[in-house]
């Protein structure tokens, strides 16, 4: 695995940085559940994207393995897939779970989205889920993107929807809000809902080059055995949750999980917990590719 990544002095993304390496040993304890409410996202992604045999594909933000693992298999013989996050723990965790699967093809890379330490036009795929909200500017690491693709070069994107259709996470942020008397996520800070306007994803991507752009929706539900299971892996996964809980003295924890747990009670059911979530699919192409 290459851990070679440039150093920042920005103190919001050296803050991110710590942030996400913070939380990954919990998402690899949370592995089975990543992997399950993933994998249809993935699937949607790849689906859309088609990696062919012979071809490379850069995966960014992989966090513990995502879609590019997934890929592996579809580029043989004779391609490559990148596995590559700026947490350097997330891209151990994935590459070693590439190395266990018996994916040769499979590189783990430490790299930046919105520095991107690779040759413009050296991929035919970019897959990116649920990462590029979460970075200062959306923009630049859309132009990255776009950059390291080649001529009809294909790209799937997947971010959280609007926050109202996601109260598996949003309930979480309303109650800590209301718990602290400040808002959540912090202003200024990236978060999970920060490209929920389908609009402005789409903007972004036209902006920095990609042609064919379309967004659609697709429902992603959250289920549990109970909500205390919800609580635990959300706020075990939630990087910009997880470190401030974490720290709350244990009456106001106490108090913060019982707002939550009223609030989250409305989608019990006989089996557990099922709580709607929605996240935006966004694909795009080339405009070389286009052109032909």
């Amino acid at each position: 695995m290459s851990t070679a990544v440039t150093p920042t002095r920005d103190p919001l993304r050296a803050q991110l940085h710590q942030m996400w390496n913070g939380v990954a040993p919990a998402w690899a304890a949370h592995l089975g559940y990543v992997d399950s409410r993933g994998r249809h996202v993935s699937d949607r992604m790849l689906e859309l994207t088609r990696p062919r045999p012979g071809e490379r594909v850069l995966e960014l933000a992989c966090g513990t393995g995502g879609p590019g693992l997934d890929a592996a298999p579809l580029v043989e013989p004779g391609g490559q897939v990148v596995v590559s996050d700026f947490a350097a723990e997330m891209v151990a965790v994935a590459a070693d779970r590439a190395h266990a699967a018996g994916l040769a093809n499979v590189a783990g890379k430490v790299i930046d989205l919105e520095q991107i330490d690779e040759p413009g036009a050296s991929f035919d795929v970019v897959l990116c889920r649920e990462g590029l909200m979460l970075v200062p500017d959306p923009e630049r690491g859309a132009r990255e993107i776009r950059r390291v693709l080649r001529p009809g070069g294909r790209v799937a994107i997947t971010v959280w929807g609007p926050r109202e259709l996601n109260p598996w996470l949003g309930v979480v942020f309303d109650a800590v809000s209301e718990q602290l008397g400040a808002p959540m996520p912090p202003p200024g800070t990236p978060h999970p809902f920060s490209l929920s306007d389908a609009g402005r994803l789409a903007a972004i991507l036209h902006g920095a080059g990609l042609d064919r752009v379309q967004i659609g929706e697709l429902s992603v539900p959250y289920r549990a055995a109970s909500v205390d299971e919800w609580w635990e892996r959300t706020a075990a996964l939630a990087g910009p949750l997880a470190a401030r809980l974490a720290a709350l003295p244990p009456e106001a924890a106490r108090a913060l999980r019982q707002r939550a747990a009223q609030r989250i009670g409305a989608y019990r059911t006989p089996t557990g917990l099922e709580i709607p979530g929605v996240c935006l699919v966004a694909t795009g192409v080339s405009p070389e590719a286009a052109a032909r």
